[in-house]
């Protein structure tokens, strides 16, 4: 997501929200703030190569550790909060979903490329919406991790539960390590940027 459309439909309820939604052609991303109705403008291509990227190599561990799980792109997740329905970038949910599924209530990683609408003021409060998220995905009963991932530089803002609590360290630089033991996953900064203009692909240049 880069930048929220100024179309904005008035105050719903978490249910109201998505009645709504559901009737939105399937290309269009929506999500609830503070009770107000905000669609997102496209995503950046590093935005979602970021994303793909880090699908792909939790789902490459999560084939080794733990079966029960897989990693998806966007999923709906529903959180105790009426007045929030965020859509994150990337989640670890449950491997076993039904045919048309599209929201989850059990999310064990949750993790946002941050963009413009990651920087938008929530409604009713003097909080941007990706540290409203934050917060929201560090309630959620059954998430171990939180991922913010920057886009125009190689950092990640990591979030661990822990059990004397949620412990949080900033990983700044393509060599720093992030490590995520409940899901035996381990990487370098630089691997979630690879094919990036951070971290551009060493190939030849294709003649048409």
């Amino acid at each position: 997501m880069e930048a929220a459309v100024d179309h904005r439909t008035g105050r719903m309820s978490g249910a109201e929200f998505r009645a709504f939604q559901g009737k939105r052609p399937d290309h269009e991303r929506w999500e609830l703030m503070g009770g107000v109705a905000m669609m997102m403008t496209p995503p950046t291509i590093t935005h979602n190569r970021i994303a793909g990227k880090l699908e792909r190599l939790l789902n490459d561990r999560l084939e080794r550790h733990a079966l029960s799980l897989l990693a998806t792109q966007r999923p709906g997740l529903e959180l105790g909060s009426g007045d929030y329905k965020p859509e994150p970038d990337v989640g670890i949910i449950d491997a076993n979903y039904e045919a048309g599924q599209r929201f989850v209530e059990r999310a064990y990683l949750l993790a946002e490329v941050v963009s413009d609408t990651d920087e938008v003021i929530v409604p009713g409060t003097n909080r941007e919406w990706i540290d409203v998220k934050r917060d929201l995905y560090r309630s959620h009963d059954h998430c171990e991790a939180v991922l913010v991932i920057a886009q125009d530089r190689m950092e990640v803002e990591l979030d661990l539960k822990t059990e004397a609590g949620w412990k949080s360290s900033a990983l700044k630089g393509g060599d720093a390590e992030l490590s995520i033991p409940a899901f035996g996953f381990r990487c370098v900064v630089s691997d979630l940027y690879e094919g990036t203009p951070l971290q551009p692909r060493a190939t030849p240049q294709h003649r048409f």
